[in-house]
């Protein structure tokens, strides 16, 4: 690829990771500007003593952070209004999901629906024109047989492929992560070396700030109700659903001679389904909009190492068609607390196959 004179847009949330991502760029020759996305619009209140999240008040100083890093690299600065946007596709379906008993990952869709969708189209919109758009992602690129894949990071500490397999063929051909073959010691090091503000700023951000998603619901949707067992007895009252999720242990208040997990979400009847350990095992699962990386379409079964949320450690498993859009997963091995709502990604070695929803468990 022809470095000077193309023009590179980064997304900058003011961290470490994309400074350095910015400033690497910079220094590779490319024609860099610095994009930052405005999503907070404080119609949530938050206490000052907070944590930082990617959506909260602290957004002003991230803006003058990413600003700083811009003017240290002498590369112009704009900020993309997605305020709205971010309302729509991320809270209302974060909060959508969560009152209808499902634990979603509002990561993944705020990659595949404004980090990559509408802060492009918008700063195009705006007459920023650009060639590709970098991130500070922990991940690879590699093109092979026309096709563009999505790879681990080489640091798999810090490995984001996670949050990020719902990207198009359109999409990753037209991204860069400047930091996916770095470690993040050597990540904090360019930073310094370029004097950048940011350089010694704490680790990755919370979706909102404080960890607090109670703050995304009123007093209205939030409806105490039984907890009960498999068998429907009733054993306990819940402070409502939201408060609760698969594989939960802590904060049931109940008593029980033995140890009882939250096995299942029962939102219509509004009611918390406890149980022992044993029943959060699956055999499987059914996931939905799908996305393949690797390929076009599922035809036919394939093996692969199945990651059911982000801390987890992958589990082999065999993939089959299910219909229109959807996958059939069953584990070579019982898995725990698979959580409706939740993504399920297929990887081969370091390679991403692809991933989708998980639908519900079998």
């Amino acid at each position: 690829m022809k470095k000077t004179g193309t023009k590179v847009a980064v997304g900058l949330s003011g961290g470490v990771d994309s400074s350095a991502a910015a400033a690497l760029l910079k220094m590779e020759g490319y024609d860099v500007v610095g994009i930052f996305m405005e999503i907070f619009d404080g119609s949530i209140a938050h206490s000052p003593i907070d944590k930082h999240g990617c959506y909260g008040p602290d957004e002003k100083e991230d803006v003058r952070k990413a600003a700083s890093v811009c003017r240290r690299l002498n590369i112009p600065f704009y900020t993309v209004d997605l305020r709205e946007e971010y309302r729509v596709y991320v809270l209302e379906d974060f909060r959508q999901n969560y009152l209808a008993g499902k634990t979603p990952n509002p990561c993944v869709v705020c990659n595949q629906r404004i980090k990559f969708g509408f802060l492009l189209k918008k700063t195009r919109e705006a007459g920023i024109e650009f060639d590709y758009f970098a991130t500070g992602h922990y991940a690879r690129i590699l093109k092979r047989n026309g096709r563009y894949l999505l790879k681990k990071a080489a640091d798999t500490t810090k490995d984001q492929t996670y949050f990020l397999y719902g990207l198009s063929q359109q999409q990753l051909s037209q991204t860069l992560f400047p930091v996916g073959s770095l470690s993040k010691k050597k990540v904090r090091q360019i930073a310094h070396s370029c004097k950048l503000q940011t350089a010694n700023e704490p680790e990755s951000q919370d979706f909102i700030a404080g960890r607090n998603h109670r703050s995304l619901f009123s007093k209205k949707d939030i409806k105490k109700g039984h907890i009960v067992d498999e068998s429907g007895n009733i054993l306990g009252t819940h402070k409502g659903i939201i408060h609760y999720t698969v594989g939960q242990r802590r904060g049931l208040g109940i008593a029980s001679t033995q140890p009882l997990y939250v096995t299942k979400i029962d939102a219509p009847n509004n009611r918390i389904v406890v149980g022992e350990k044993k029943k959060l095992l699956s055999n499987g699962l059914i996931a939905r909009d799908l996305n393949f990386i690797a390929f076009e379409r599922l035809i036919r079964p394939i093996i692969v190492k199945a990651k059911i949320r982000l801390n987890t450690k992958e589990a082999a498993a065999t993939v089959f068609p299910h219909g229109n859009k959807k996958a059939r997963v069953l584990f070579h091995e019982p898995q725990e607390a698979v959580c409706p709502g939740q993504s399920v990604v297929f990887y081969s070695g370091d390679l991403v196959i692809g991933g989708g929803i998980i639908e519900r468990a079998l």
